[in-house]
């Protein structure tokens, strides 16, 4: 027996006996004894966290009676041991992985939770000390904004996605030596958790299903900070998450024990979940013959409907063949005849907006899931070469305020994308023209964050750094929650971390281009940051970046007026005026001196959006007034 099981024992005999939890479930068929919150669902030996037909899809399962985290009468934290075998299996091997997480949580529905590489359970600005939470993470996936660099590997998270310790997922043999695991090729993965809340102390084990569990944990983290995330009781169970890319994230057995060690789980029954190429191992061999001839006959008529098209096409002198580059990219490739007919033959009536590029129309796809398409015109100069740029951005990037890029379509010179739709439009549609609700200071105020949060990841939060180029309210999207997204990548330019951007054309929009760009035409991280300023300007006064007014026969540009109110010690004078009463005074000056220092003339005085991020969620408490001017 292992030690630390040894001493687990001896804790628990040592203790006053509490309202005991010890289950084992060698596999799933009921939700009896389960909270399946969410998309959690029993498909069936096994419980499925996340659904593969809603993009953002979050689940979690707790066993349904609270455990007892402080021992009744000595204050001292519990002491438990559990063991669970979790598959996780992607459709496509090469997009973003997310994994799973085993959680201690005082709540079923931990407040602010996202999806995608947050796991289901924080936000990227978990606040420590709201709710007691307590994650061990399997992740894989590499999230490089949260410091990690390796995409298969398991950490302790303390109420915060950040890890505060995590290694490569594997297990130690008799010599020693680390095996590694992969977690993300569907083989059933056996984990054991002993949590030792006397010494504060959780050690991780994996290995392969059908393994003795090894001598050696994988994980030992001891600290007694874990006491400030532990509440009197809290849930035990399970999360996962995803975004666009399917990754079933299924747990097919589970064993606790808070008097003991956990009893062993019977693994030899459970099913195996293979990738689809790998399902006919066990064919019979003449069912493999059958396929064999079929395969071939088959193959035979593919060839001749192939050899018609490619004859019928060459006729026609048309062609529309699939260009190397467009293999590399992750976001699922839509056909056109079903992009025409989710946008009811691209009508009229279902247009969202028109820009430089061609119009974006509102389209619904047979599983009623509602898209944003984005037709690029034939005769775009822009053409193919930004169509590249924003598979290659947008494919790749993910963040919860960034538009999510669905796929795309290329048929000869027409050229489509596809987004998440975003129902409650552009931002600039809710401060100007007179729209039929303004949007209110509280809801400004969390637009400013969010699309400040999104660009910090353009930014800082990836290996390449991602200039946007155009950064103005009518890109800055409102979701169902009215929480803001930051949308069109056509112009983005990505460079390496650290590497000077290269000269190109002056691209963005008129009133909020950096004026070092008039000379240099040099876009880089400063100028996303000028543009950014001005739509902080735009939010807080209501006013678009150039207007023209009668009283004054030249237009007024609005970096320029805010400047001017501001020597004049009138700052807040340009506040807007229709939701006056419900800023304070000096949180309103803030705000403006913040886009103020964001356009400051000189680039190198602006601050970084790191620097942004940290003054709108409080973490900094001022702008100095030399950064303004």
């Amino acid at each position: 027996m292992h030690p630390g099981s040894l001493a687990i024992i001896l804790l628990f005999l040592l203790s006053t006996p509490i309202a005991a939890v010890d289950f084992l479930f060698n596999s799933f068929n009921t939700t009896a004894d389960l909270l399946l919150v969410r998309d959690a669902r029993i498909e069936p030996p096994a419980i499925r966290l996340s659904n593969d037909s809603n993009q953002w899809s979050i689940g979690r399962a707790f066993y349904s009676p609270r455990l007892q985290m402080l021992r009744q009468g000595s204050g001292n934290i519990t002491v438990f041991s559990t063991q669970f075998v979790f598959s996780i299996l992607p459709e496509i091997s090469s997009s973003p992985g997310f994994g799973i997480a085993f959680v201690l949580s005082n709540t079923t529905e931990p407040s602010g939770a996202i999806g995608g590489q947050y796991l289901g359970l924080f936000s990227n600005r978990a606040a420590r000390n709201v709710a007691p939470l307590i994650a061990v993470e399997f992740d894989t996936g590499i999230n490089t904004e949260l410091n990690e660099t390796d995409g298969n590997h398991v950490g302790i998270d303390l109420n915060n996605i950040e890890s505060e310790v995590k290694v490569g997922a594997g297990y130690y043999n008799s010599t020693g030596s680390l095996i590694p695991v992969d977690m993300r090729n569907g083989q059933n993965v056996h984990a054991w958790i002993e949590f030792d809340g006397s010494r504060t102390e959780i050690n991780v084990t994996i290995a392969p299903a059908g393994m003795s569990k090894p001598i050696r944990p994988l994980l030992t983290y001891t600290n007694p900070a874990i006491a400030n995330y532990i509440s009197s009781d809290m849930y035990v169970g399970f999360s996962a998450s995803k975004t666009t890319w399917i990754e079933a994230q299924r747990v097919l057995a589970w064993s606790f024990s808070d008097t003991g060690v956990a009893r062993n789980i019977n693994t030899t029954n459970l099913p195996v979940f293979l990738p689809q190429s790998a399902s006919n191992s066990g064919l019979s061999i003449g069912a493999k013959v059958g396929i064999v001839i079929g395969s071939v006959v088959f193959f035979l008529c593919v060839l001749g409907v192939c050899y018609f098209i490619w004859r019928k096409h060459h006729s026609r002198n048309e062609e529309d063949e699939i260009e190397d580059w467009e293999l590399e990219y992750w976001p699922h490739r839509y056909s056109y005849e079903e992009l025409k007919q989710s946008t009811n033959g691209f009508s009229d009536t279902e247009v969202l907006g028109a820009g430089g590029f061609g119009k974006v129309y509102k389209g619904t796809l047979p599983n009623k899931t509602l898209v944003a398409v984005k037709c690029i015109n034939h005769d775009s100069k822009q053409g193919l070469r930004e169509f590249m740029a924003e598979i290659s951005s947008m494919g790749r990037l993910q963040h919860k305020n960034l538009v999510q890029m669905k796929g795309w379509c290329r048929k000869r010179n027409e050229l489509l994308l596809v987004y998440d739709y975003m129902p409650n439009g552009s931002l600039n549609t809710w401060i100007f023209d007179k729209p039929k609700q303004i949007l209110n200071w509280e809801g400004r105020k969390k637009v400013l964050t969010d699309v400040a949060e999104g660009l910090n990841y353009l930014h800082h939060g990836w290996e390449q750094v991602v200039v946007h180029r155009d950064i103005k309210s009518s890109n800055v999207l409102l979701g169902f929650d009215m929480r803001a997204r930051l949308g069109d990548f056509g112009l983005a330019k990505l460079y390496t971390q650290g590497e000077e951007p290269g000269t190109t054309r002056v691209v963005g929009t008129l009133g909020y281009l950096a004026p070092e760009l008039a000379m240099l035409a040099s876009p880089t991280t400063a100028s996303d940051v000028y543009s950014f300023g001005v739509v902080v300007l735009e939010v807080a006064c209501g006013r678009k970046p150039i207007e023209t007014w009668q009283e004054r026969e030249e237009d007024v540009v609005l970096v320029d007026l805010v400047r001017e109110k501001y020597e004049e010690r009138e700052l807040v004078s340009v506040a807007d005026r229709r939701i006056k009463g419900e800023y304070d005074v000096a949180e309103m000056e803030a705000v403006l001196k913040l886009g103020l220092s964001c356009c400051h003339p000189d680039p190198v005085h602006r601050p970084t959006m790191k620097e942004v991020v940290a003054l709108l969620l409080g973490e900094e408490n001022t702008i100095l007034d030399h950064t303004i001017m």
